[in-house]
């Protein structure tokens, strides 16, 4: 039985869809809605060249996703807890749904995120955090298109 449902958001009108998914499919369980902040992101834009740009980056991106964390909250009719993290998007929801993040954390039972369906080249370049996610984790996932 699904107790603890961890599901990771973009920001994109599919990973809400993923999060709406979960809530319905197991409505029951404690789900928590994660966004991670790529720090890969912060070598791209026009801020790049001053001083206190990655300061100002991160500010800008915390607040991003913590917008994105509301929004996808209030699209559920669920009680369900918000997380912001910041690292590579793969690794990061691995460590989190392993519970390796905090000492406090616990693992989840499962994993929800969407698929952006990206294939060929485009899915080569940009890389695919569903199927990193779906490769390396010990717990089930589900990817929702």
């Amino acid at each position: 039985m699904t107790k603890r449902i961890l599901v990771a958001i973009d920001g994109s009108d599919e990973s809400v869809n993923a999060l709406r998914f979960a809530v319905d499919e197991w409505p029951d369980a404690e789900t928590t809605v994660l966004h991670v902040i790529n720090p890969a992101d912060s070598t791209t834009g026009a801020e790049g060249g001053f001083p206190g740009a990655v300061d100002q980056w991160y500010e800008n991106a915390r607040q991003r996703g913590e917008r994105l964390l509301s929004t996808a909250a209030d699209a559920v009719d669920a009680d369900v807890d918000t997380r912001l993290e910041l690292g590579r998007p793969t690794a990061t929801i691995l460590d989190v749904a392993a519970g390796d993040v905090d000492e406090d954390d616990d693992p989840f039972d499962h994993v929800v995120l969407a698929s952006q369906g990206r294939t060929g080249l485009s899915r080569v370049v940009l890389g695919s955090v569903a199927e990193g996610v779906v490769r390396r984790a010990d717990v089930p996932v589900t990817v929702v298109r």
